[in-house]
């Protein structure tokens, strides 16, 4: 009986540990989300879709602080045609995102809206990437929310490689709450919706934006 309790022991010690790794690693898996780069001059800032108003806000104020002479606002995929049939006019979260930017400080001159609609962030830093190359740019500051950082820099790694170069910063206005992002639904489902991602990211991709 005593040398079955004395190797009990270690067994429990083992999965107590294991149960106190599990609990640090999902408290602090808010923190690990968060992966920005040095902030640095760029040649153009690039506002990710999502997170209205933050993002547009903290390139408005990385624009004024002249890390980059210009701002780019990526085009979400919208049901314009669909709407505009019905004679409802869709002004769509790019127009947002300018008005937020000019409303902060950008001039209008300065702000351009990337033409080609884009699904998720996949197609969104693909497009980046390739206008970069097109205008012979070379390095980008990509502007996003706090908990997308590790994954738009994953996602830059793998469909971009090192040239052009992007600077991740993340947006702190965003309420992202990586302290206790368990306690609401939005936090949790964007916690969530990450570490999909950046599953999908690791494994290759497999997961496309659109139906082939």
């Amino acid at each position: 009986m005593a040398r079955r309790f004395s190797y009990r022991i270690p067994t429990l010690i083992i999965v107590f540990a294991l149960v106190v790794a599990a609990v640090l690693a999902f408290r602090g898996v808010g923190h690990w989300l968060i992966r920005e780069d040095l902030l640095r001059p760029a040649d153009v800032i690039v506002v990710l879709s999502g997170g209205m108003p933050w993002r547009a806000e903290e390139a408005a104020r990385l624009f004024r602080l002249g890390d980059a002479p210009e701002v780019w606002v990526s085009q979400p995929e919208a049901p314009v045609a669909e709407l505009g049939a019905m004679g409802i006019e869709y002004l769509g979260e790019d127009y947002f995102s300018r008005e937020v930017l000019v409303h902060s400080g950008v001039p209008e001159a300065d702000v351009r809206v990337l033409q080609e609609p884009i699904v998720d962030t996949q197609e969104e830093v693909a497009e980046v990437a390739r206008e970069m190359r097109r205008e012979g740019k070379t390095t980008v500051i990509i502007v996003t929310s706090p908990q997308h950082t590790r994954r738009v820099k994953l996602l830059w790694q793998k469909l971009a490689g090192g040239t052009p170069t992007a600077i991740i910063r993340a947006a702190f206005q965003d309420p992202f709450d990586r302290d206790h992002w368990w306690h609401n639904t939005r936090d949790a489902f964007s916690v969530v919706r990450e570490l999909m991602g950046l599953i999908n990211a690791w494994a290759g991709l497999p997961v496309h934006p659109k139906p082939a």
